[in-house]
């Protein structure tokens, strides 16, 4: 792969209800701000209603600088609303409601011509839980794409046929430690003595990557297993944090960064995204110097308002 990889994320836009306020959001859309804010060329492919929500959402994509093209509009369902709650240490709690337009992305020609020409796609499992949607992911992912899963198991849209369909075309795959337990009894692989080689193994991915929350992540590649313990911060809240790591971890990955090296920047990135208030907070390389190793000091960031 190359820097200048032309990307596609594939899901769901939505606006996220938080006590602070409304945040656009919707996990492929973070990762395609995320990966445009580090200079990829990506397009988002999703569905938006033709309402208020649905007119701001293009807005506020298009006044970061990122192509819409790719968004459809829907004059039948509403765009796409999550309320979330947050418990005291900050991990959101969601209500997403459904249906809504992001259910019915729809395999244009102009999204089949873009994925002609694109070289990665990164899509999610919740986005698949209406047919309408999932066939359209799939058919992306029936091409020469390299498919980048990033699984984001919400009940009750968490179906292993989904799931394992979506593992068994992923090139790349990422998820939280809680969701690795689940898919690994769903594949019988949970008494392998090395789950992590295991599971590459079975489903022939070439990079695994199981995030920890605020102790780090774990990444296998090539038959090593790298672990790093993360950054001790002050959490303003952790919506999006895993998004912002996979963005990362992507653009090392693309750039041709060297394995040791990929989760040191993943979770700086992913550690100062949640110091902040929603989650795309825009930032440069001096609000990422910052954040320092994990138990070597690190100071207590306050988010920005």
């Amino acid at each position: 792969m190359r820097p200048d990889s032309t990307i596609l994320c594939a899901g769901e836009i939505l606006w996220d209800a938080l006590p602070a306020g409304l945040f656009l959001g919707g996990a492929p859309l973070n990762v395609a701000l995320h990966l445009h804010a580090l200079d990829h060329p990506v397009q988002m492919v999703s569905r938006i209603g033709d309402d208020v929500l649905g007119k701001e959402a293009l807005r506020r994509i298009e006044q970061r600088g990122m192509s819409t093209n790719l968004v459809q509009r829907d004059d039948t369902h509403q765009t796409g609303f999550v309320r979330v709650e947050l418990t005291n240490e900050g991990v959101p709690d969601y209500e997403i409601v459904e249906p809504v337009a992001w259910d019915f992305i729809e395999l244009t020609s102009g999204l089949q011509e873009a994925a002609a020409a694109a070289d990665v796609v990164v899509f999610g499992s919740l986005a698949q839980r209406n047919r309408v949607s999932r066939d359209t992911i799939c058919s992306l992912l029936d091409t020469d794409l390299m498919g980048v899963f990033d699984v984001n198991l919400r009940p009750p849209h968490d179906t292993w046929p989904t799931v394992r369909a979506s593992l068994q075309a992923a090139t790349i795959v990422k998820m939280s430690e809680e969701e690795l337990d689940p898919i690994l009894r769903w594949a019988e692989l949970h008494k392998a003595s090395d789950p992590l080689a295991a599971f590459a193994s079975h489903f022939s991915c070439d990079l695994l990557c199981i995030t920890r929350g605020s102790n780090g992540a774990l990444l296998w590649r090539d038959g090593q297993t790298h672990e790093h313990p993360g950054f001790s911060v002050e959490v303003a809240d952790t919506v999006g944090v895993g998004d912002a790591f996979l963005a990362a971890l992507l653009h090392g990955v693309l750039k041709g960064s060297d394995t040791e090296d990929l989760l040191p920047f993943a979770n700086r990135v992913a550690a100062y995204v949640a110091t902040q208030v929603g989650p795309t907070p825009s930032y440069d390389r001096s609000d990422l110097a910052q954040i320092d190793r994990k138990g070597a000091g690190a100071p207590d960031l306050q988010p920005r308002q």
